[in-house]
């Protein structure tokens, strides 16, 4: 399903001196297909551009990044959108279109992929009766708790049914009690098949949902299992 070799991501450095800043190196695992992975690691591990690269916002400097059987160095760029389409993505801040409702929120990947209203109604309804929210469906985000705002990025990511789905962070800004049913929520996606990585700080949650994990250290990878 996911696979890195020897993967290494440098930025440059701020300031325009020509320096650069290595995010990550020499970065290589394997990740079955129908896996859940913890990704750890102390702030500034490397673990948000680790999944930028799963996700296809980032390439690679250096090494390769494998993705459902398909070596992505060796894809023309117009291949990408639909790679990108299998993925879904949660994000610590939620990132919803202030402007439009829950319902709308979610029905946006659904739109942008041609489907029509009539065909997408049913499924988005699905969704946000799943992550508990079908009474909320016409409220804006600013009318949500953090905790239902977060729900809404997880009903948003997987309307798609992806096969990978990757979270950066997405308890950070919650209580014990909705971070828990986040991780819930994400342990179903993995139930029902999807390849799941979640980053996470919350050690509590790593020991009441035990898995394997990636542990980054100084943009290196320290420990995979």
């Amino acid at each position: 399903m996911v696979r890195f070799s020897g993967v290494g991501l440098r930025y440059p450095a701020p300031g325009g001196d020509g320096a650069v800043r290595e995010a990550l190196r020499g970065i290589g695992f394997t990740l079955p297909e129908g896996s859940f992975h913890w990704l750890l690691g102390p702030s500034g591990a490397g673990k948000t551009s680790l999944l930028r690269l799963m996700q296809l916002a980032l390439r690679p400097t250096e090494g390769e990044i494998e993705l459902f059987g398909k070596r992505v160095g060796r894809l023309r760029r117009a291949a990408l959108p639909r790679l990108r389409r299998r993925i879904g993505v949660v994000h610590q801040d939620f990132r919803l279109l202030a402007h439009l409702s829950a319902f709308d929120n979610v029905a946006l990947p659904l739109r942008i992929a041609g489907r029509t209203e009539a065909a997408l109604r049913a499924d988005v309804a699905e969704i946000l009766r799943w992550v508990g929210l079908a009474d909320r469906s016409e409220a804006l985000p600013a009318g949500l708790s953090g905790g239902e705002q977060q729900r809404v990025a997880i009903a948003r990511a997987v309307i798609i049914r992806p096969a990978l789905l990757v979270a950066d962070e997405p308890t950070g800004n919650l209580d014990a009690e909705q971070a828990a049913r986040v991780i819930a929520l994400l342990r179903e996606m993995h139930r029902l098949g999807s390849t799941v990585v979640v980053a996470s700080h919350a050690m509590k949650l790593v020991e009441a949902y035990p898995a394997p994990a990636l542990r980054l250290d100084s943009g290196r990878l320290v420990a995979h299992g």
